[in-house]
């Protein structure tokens, strides 16, 4: 039985429980391998002595997703159950409210206990909540998404990186370990069938305008892939070409990251590992871990981590204070999503967003603090970014992306900088920078040769 840190579990639901299977109600760490939530789960039916089952809630419409997010997510469950069945555990996935279905399953199979995977966000939450309470069995939560448990590394909202980094460092000797190498194995029992996929496809009922893209797989070993090749061939360099889109250094991981294709730890781990100069290590751990997780703490900590109310006072008031400022601009959300702005770099970035459902980090920032240069109201911006976040980045729906959003539009995490028009205090970021960090005429007309599935034609 795998040895895990009680520190990464909390009990979240108390009902007494059948003596039937643990079930693993997978959500966000959609993955067999380096999966504390797996391997806790695995540990609690043997010592119990009862069968492993793994669920799924397939929830429609959420958060605005498209078929282009249910597509990769979909593709990388259907490899996940191929996986389960050959290592013996049943796997189920359900269709409709996870609040209602989860608690109904572990009804039908008189569940001894549910197993589930951290999530900060609100309608997560709802539902773990939901299901605590519904359920007739306890419910235990783990940590699977974050090097550091995210209640182990700060009980309170973090000021920001400069405030999370030393709990962090502190903590990472002890959570930085190697995944135990046993892998969840089942008893095969019951029986619950195989999901017919194609019907899934068929059935789901989102938005089909948003279309597919195909320069990235999905699924636990094209995660694999991309890690290696990352730290083997783009982790070189990382520190200083990191803010050039035209350089090869990103590691395209953020899809991954998010339907947790791969952990975060596992990524981490690998870095380390690498023949790479330190500083280039250093560069991407910052952000991989650091800035994650102080997005996982702004998120669990800050209920409306997506409105004007998580910007800190400071920002709130220069922002008001500049209300009135005339702007040079003003864009409605129909021309910011048509990419139809006067700025061949943000529409660049934008175009970016719409083919690969995927933006060069640097360019996330100045696509963010223009929609609020060029906007009615910092209110309007923050609710445009957010929309076009959550509808065409295959990462959206993400604390990461509402973090990002906050600090680019509302001084999240960051201090008060020189006064100026619209922007107040706020930082503040311009085409000039831009050129100066990188050939921005490339960079458009790389962006304008990709096809719509986001390859380079």
């Amino acid at each position: 039985m795998a040895t895990i840190r009680p520190e990464r579990i909390r009990q979240i639901g108390f009902n007494s429980g059948g003596s039937g299977p643990v079930v693993w109600w997978i959500q966000r760490d959609q993955r067999l391998r380096d999966n504390w939530a797996a391997l806790y789960a695995h540990g609690q039916a043997k010592r119990l002595g009862v069968p492993l089952v793994a669920c799924f809630a397939l929830s429609p419409g959420f958060l605005g997703a498209t078929l282009r997010q249910y597509d990769f997510m979909l593709g990388g469950l259907e490899e996940l159950e191929r996986d389960l069945a050959a290592r013996h555990v049943p796997f189920k996935l359900l269709s409709g409210d996870p609040g209602e279905a989860v608690p109904g399953l572990a009804r039908k199979l008189g569940a001894s206990l549910i197993v589930t995977d951290f999530n900060p966000l609100r309608l997560p939450r709802q539902w773990r909540e939901r299901v605590s309470a519904a359920s007739p069995c306890p419910v235990h939560e783990v940590d699977a998404h974050n090097v550091v448990p995210c209640w182990v590394a700060s009980g309170k909202r973090e000021v920001g990186a400069r405030t999370l980094r030393p709990k962090i460092s502190r903590l990472l000797p002890v959570y930085l370990e190697e995944f135990p190498r046993v892998l969840p194995q089942g008893t095969g029992l019951p029986d619950l069938g195989r999901t017919d996929w194609a019907t899934v496809r068929a059935s789901l009922e989102v938005d089909e305008s948003v279309a597919p893209v195909t320069w990235i797989e999905p699924g636990e070993r094209a995660a694999r892939r991309q890690l290696e090749r990352f730290t083997e061939r783009r982790l070189n360099g990382y520190a200083e070409g990191r803010n050039d889109p035209n350089e090869e250094h990103q590691s395209d991981l953020s899809p991954h990251l998010h339907f947790g294709h791969v952990a975060a730890q596992r990524v981490a781990l690998a870095v380390r590992a690498a023949r790479a100069p330190a500083a280039d290590r250093d560069a991407f751990l910052e952000e991989l871990i650091v800035r994650r997780e102080l997005s996982d703490n702004f998120c669990l900590h800050e209920p409306g981590y997506d409105s004007p109310a998580a910007f800190p006072a400071w920002a709130r008031a220069s922002l008001d204070a500049h209300a009135g400022d005339r702007r040079e601009y003003v864009y409605t959300r129909g021309e910011w999503e048509r990419a139809a702005t006067h700025d061949d770099l943000w529409n660049a970035a934008q175009t970016e967003m719409l083919r690969r459902g995927k933006m060069h980090g640097y360019l996330r920032m100045y696509w963010a603090k223009k929609i609020l240069e060029w906007s009615a109201t910092y209110e309007e911006a923050q609710q445009t970014a957010t929309y076009l976040n959550d509808r065409y980045f295959l990462d959206g729906r993400d604390p990461n992306g509402y973090a990002g959003i906050a600090w680019s539009i509302g001084g999240l995490h960051d201090r008060p900088w020189f006064d100026r028009p619209v922007y107040g205090v706020v930082r503040y970021m311009n085409r000039s920078g831009a050129d100066k960090k990188f050939d921005i005429k490339k960079y458009v007309e790389r962006v304008a040769a990709l096809d719509p599935g986001g390859k380079p034609a």
